[in-house]
């Protein structure tokens, strides 16, 4: 192929340019993984709650089958970045509860976003989750979402591609994951949830969306019990509201910075990890949100180990 002397130049310019900034292509990725974090980002702030959820199909073989009931809640809730690296956001949530006159807080459930990791803990029932290794290839481009317990050990993982598509922002992922808080004390007959997840930016806030299945899972099948579906949109409303949140975080932060160090030692063994139901009569999160015997690294770093079963 013979180049005029116009067209040689603007090859040379293009050369140029990709060595000194990079390739087209490294650029289209660079710009696509800016988009992800501002979506990410986007489920931070102070935000008027609704939880629903329904069963949609049951597939119990008895007539006597009694699901669970339409659930519905409420709340005010602070979504705060607590980590904002280059591959990694955190953000922590924090409820805000009770009547007009007498308001609290409640430490809330955390996500961890990673791009393009490759370790996952998988949820496998009765408490034990399975470290897994995934190839580096399978995963470019993703992120993991990784979701913690109120006290900070493990609940569920998964990895997917944020979609930015006519105007939407989304990310969805299926996997399998523990009870929710809402039924683990009031149902025992399954014993682990497949989680159909989806987050999508809105206009005022962001919506997850769900589709589970629940399950019955034993060493030798797995049978769904039923199959529900959770909407939960979070709707933005001003940041003033949540202070009451964002006081009792700061007045918290390094007891509850020392716990997660603590957890992230484990995490990063890439071990499996069992964990009892109770020590001492008492639930993880009891010991650690309900009395002031765990405050301190000498104390909650033994507690943790205790719960663990390897």
């Amino acid at each position: 192929m013979i180049y005029t002397m116009k067209e040689t130049y603007k090859v040379i310019v293009l050369i140029l340019i990709s060595l000194l900034i990079g390739s087209p292509i490294t650029l289209i990725a660079q710009s696509k993984k800016n988009q992800d974090k501002k979506a990410i980002l986007k489920m931070c702030g102070c935000f008027e709650i609704n939880f629903k959820f329904i069963e949609t199909f049951n597939y119990s073989e008895y007539d006597d089958y009694r699901g669970s009931d339409e659930y519905e809640s409420y709340a005010l809730e602070l979504a705060l970045p607590i980590v904002n690296e280059k591959n990694k956001i955190s953000i922590q949530h924090l409820l805000i509860v009770g009547s007009v006159d007498e308001k609290y807080v409640i430490k809330h459930w955390r996500q961890d976003w990673l791009y393009q990791n490759s370790h996952l803990f998988e949820y496998e029932g009765e408490r034990l989750w399975k470290s897994k290794k995934i190839d580096k290839k399978s995963v470019r481009g993703q992120w993991t979402q990784k979701v913690y317990q109120v006290d900070d050990s493990p609940r569920y993982e998964g990895t997917s591609s944020w979609v930015h598509v006519d105007g939407k922002s989304f990310w969805e992922n299926e996997t399998m994951a523990p009870l929710p808080r809402r039924e683990y004390t009031k149902r025992d007959d399954y014993n682990i949830m497949r989680r159909g997840n989806r987050h999508e930016i809105t206009d005022n806030g962001w919506v997850h969306k769900q589709n589970n299945s629940k399950i019955i899972k034993t060493d030798y099948e797995s049978i769904i019990l039923a199959d529900e579906i959770g909407y939960s949109p979070y709707t933005r409303v001003n940041y003033d509201r949540c202070k009451l949140a964002l006081d009792w975080w700061n007045s918290k932060k390094l007891k509850w910075n020392s716990i997660r160090n603590e957890w992230d030692k484990i995490y990063s063994s890439e071990k499996n990890i069992s964990l009892k139901k109770k020590v001492d009569g008492m639930f993880l999160y009891e010991h650690l949100m309900f009395t002031d015997n765990y405050d301190k690294k000498e104390t909650h770093g033994p507690l943790i180990k205790s719960f663990l079963n390897n």
